[in-house]
């Protein structure tokens, strides 16, 4: 037997589940949250980085170290 439901069925699903997880969890929401963020950062910068020159590590070190 198959289990099927509606994307409107759905939608309200993963609604009541994420506001479930924001009342009961918050610390756990936030940090779902903030790694999605940071994670789409890293692959915006890595999309970028393929665009432009590459850095030497000499280089990127030097800056670090000021």
């Amino acid at each position: 037997m198959e289990l099927t439901i509606d994307e409107l069925h759905a939608k309200k699903l993963l609604k009541e589940v994420l506001l479930e997880l924001m009342n009961e969890r918050q610390e756990l929401f936030f940090e779902i949250v903030a790694e999605a963020i940071e994670e789409t950062g890293l692959a915006e910068a890595i999309r970028e980085g393929r665009k432009n020159q590459f850095v030497g590590e000499d280089e990127i070190l030097s800056i670090l170290e000021g």
